[in-house]
């Protein structure tokens, strides 16, 4: 689905090619069928900041909420197992890595395969339901990580806020 593309994209660090790719995304996002009002609101919104905000600026903002501050992590099993339970960290990251060979997918990053833009990516290839019961298994560390962005004001929080809400199964948010 073309929203797990696009937040995948702009949960990355910005750099100039993403600042000149935005007009497209708008574009993308008012075409999408799968994105309501609201997500549609939050992504414009996040549109508009980088789109306003010097590319240094973005960077190292960047840097201070992903990198710099653990509570922020975008490695999702940071969140369950932090970074020195490698006992279980490890083999997690494994069989994540598996799963995406087992899906056809290619990783062509240096990042981690629970990096959160690479976990959308993923899910991108999946079709509606598959994606929800994927993301389902992350759905208390997408509430948690939601909760620490939104406590620090980041305009990444409404992306999370996305995420976090297309991974409970419809039948559960009623």
């Amino acid at each position: 689905m073309q929203i797990y593309k696009i937040l995948s994209a702009l949960l990355e660090y910005p750099d100039q090619e993403l600042i000149d790719h935005l007009p497209e995304i708008r574009v993308e996002i008012g075409k999408c069928q799968d994105v309501d009002a609201t997500e549609t609101g939050a992504i414009l919104k996040l549109l508009d900041h980088l789109a306003d905000t010097p590319l240094t600026e973005l960077q190292a903002a960047y840097v201070r909420t992903f990198d710099m501050t653990p509570e922020h992590s975008l490695h999702l099993t940071h969140h369950l197992f932090g970074d020195d339970n490698d006992k279980n960290r490890g083999p997690a990251l494994i069989d994540l890595g598996e799963l995406y060979k087992d899906y056809g997918v290619k990783v062509m990053t240096n990042e981690l395969p629970d990096y959160l833009p690479l976990v959308l990516e993923f899910v991108a290839f999946l079709e509606d339901e598959e994606a929800t019961a994927f993301l389902s298994d992350a759905n208390k560390v997408l509430t948690v990580l939601t909760k620490n962005l939104d406590k620090a004001k980041s305009p990444y929080a409404p992306l999370l806020s996305i995420v976090k809400s297309r991974s409970t199964p419809a039948c559960l948010a009623a």
